[in-house]
Formats: C-alpha cells, structure tokens, sequence
C-alpha cells in the first residue's frame, strides 16, 4: 500500500432473516451493491418456513457471501453468533426485509472516522410497503441530532431508526452484546452502549427503506410495550425512571385505547390517579366512548 493511503475499516454486515422471502432477495442485492468496497455480508436464516433458504442460496452461490441456516435461536442470540465471527470492526444488523440505499455504508464510515466517542452512527428513513411504494406521508425530514443517555432514555428527541444503526465493535463489545432475554433489542443496546460513555450521532441523510407490512414488530402492541418496559426497567436506578415509565404508559394508554381496548385497561391500571394527564383523560375517552 502506498505511503498516506487510506486504510478503509471492514463493515460486517448481518442479515438474520426469518420468514421474509418476497423481500429477502432486494435486502441482499442492496448490500451487494453498496458504493463501500470494504463489506463483509454474513446471512443466517434463523429457523424460516418458508422458501427463504432456497432463495439465499441461489444468492449465495453466486456472490460468494458467509450464509448458514439454523434453526430458530432470536435475533439476539443470532445477532451474537455472528457478530463473534465477523472480521468488521464496524457492525451493521440489517433487517431482512428492508433495503439500503446504495451509499449508505459509505457515508456512515466518513462520518464515523475520527470520532471515537460515537458509537453508533444511524440516520434517516424512507418508508415502503410491502410492494416496495414509498408511503411519504410516515416520512419527515429530521436534522442532525446527538444522543446521549439522559436523551436516549427520556426519549425527549426523535428516535434512532432500526434500519440504519452502523455500530462501533468495541462499543457491542463493551456491554457484553445484545441481550437474548429483551426480545426488542434495539433501544437497550442503545441505551447500555450511551451509558457506557458512547453517543449516538443520527444523520440527516436518507440512509434506507423501512417497509411496512402484515407481519412488522411495532404492530404487536403487547410484545412492544412488555419489552419497552422490561428494557426501562434495567436502569431502574435512575433519577428519571419513574417519569419515563410513567409517560410510556401514558402514551400507550392513548394509542391503545383506540384499537386494543383489553390492552389499554391494563396500562390504565399501571397509572394511578395521581400520575393522569390529559393524555390519560383523552384515552379515557376514547376507551368509553370510541372517539378520537
């Protein structure tokens, strides 16, 4: 290598794929057709039923990437495997039914280089449905933001999007991974990696599409809102706890007092009278009443 040239990090790329076959292909061809030479992409379909498996390998066996099939072990828990294999010190999980833009990686490394402190860079999102149409009305432009603990877990800014997280290995590394036990790993590796001193800087470029379908995690209210909770209360410690618990509950409770009303009686019970707001009498209202 000639004297100054730059020495560009390896990014590992992971993609656990679970019953995503109409969309598993154009995942995998995105990551192929990033602008950044330096990829590493490891494939696991972790326990899928349908023709999944069969569609990766016909990839596979043409671009040569790291693909094993097993049977069904967690996103965590995959997520762990391969992370302990990969060669990248620059990690980025990657659902298997989205899509990169073809310079997202690239443009993550740039920013990332010389900032140690940041250990996860994330940015923006379009949305698509399940036929790859954009939906621009779940779209809004967003400036840059950094996110520390206090931020993150308040919630007082915008939220760090899934399909864009590029995180630093020794960051992963410095809060033992992700946590098998949380099945919603995201927000509590982002919440352990900032209270070990690392922030999360959140671009304002457009980095992926996030498609919405039948089968997306954030539909399932109870799993989400089990899971946000399980994760709050791992930094039960905190001065804040009690407000970011209690204003969790609170907006669920509104959210789902719409659609899910068995679901909303039970947050309505977590909130005891003294802790109602506005939002919580707006809820009442729609639990009684069915309106808006």
């Amino acid at each position: 290598m000639a004297e100054g040239a730059l020495v560009r990090p390896l990014v590992s790329v992971i993609i656990s794929s679970y019953n995503h076959a109409p969309y598993i292909e154009e995942c995998i061809r995105s990551v192929l057709d990033q602008t950044y030479p330096d990829i590493e992409l490891l494939v696991v379909d972790d326990g899928s039923s349908d023709d999944s498996v069969e569609r990766i390998r016909k990839l596979q066996q043409v671009h040569g990437f790291d693909f094993r099939d097993q049977p069904n072990q967690g996103l965590a828990r995959t997520l762990n495997d391969c992370i302990a294999r990969a060669r990248g010190s620059l990690i980025a999980p990657f659902g298997s039914d989205d899509v990169m833009l073809p310079d997202r990686i690239a443009k993550q490394v740039a920013y990332m280089d010389g900032k140690p402190e940041v250990g996860i860079c994330a940015g923006g999102i379009e949305t698509i449905d399940g036929e790859g149409r954009p939906l621009p009305k779940r779209d809004r432009p967003r400036p840059f933001r950094r996110l520390d603990f206090d931020a993150m877990f308040a919630g007082d800014k915008a939220r760090v999007l899934a399909p864009t997280l590029l995180f630093r290995r020794e960051a992963l590394e410095a809060v033992g991974g992700f946590d098998p036990s949380i099945r919603l790993e995201d927000l509590l590796v982002e919440l352990k990696i900032t209270r070990a001193g690392y922030v999360i800087d959140v671009l304002e470029d457009v980095l992926a599409r996030y498609r919405v379908h039948g089968s997306n995690t954030y539909k399932n209210r109870r799993f989400m809102v089990e899971s946000v909770l399980q994760t709050y209360a791992r930094f039960d410690d905190h001065p804040a706890y009690d407000a970011v618990r209690t204003g969790f509950l609170r907006s669920m409770f509104l959210k789902c007092a719409r659609d899910d009303k068995t679901l909303a009686r039970e947050l309505l019970g977590q909130l005891p009278v003294g802790k109602w707001n506005s939002q919580v009498l707006r809820g009442i209202v729609r639990l009684l009443f069915g309106r808006k």
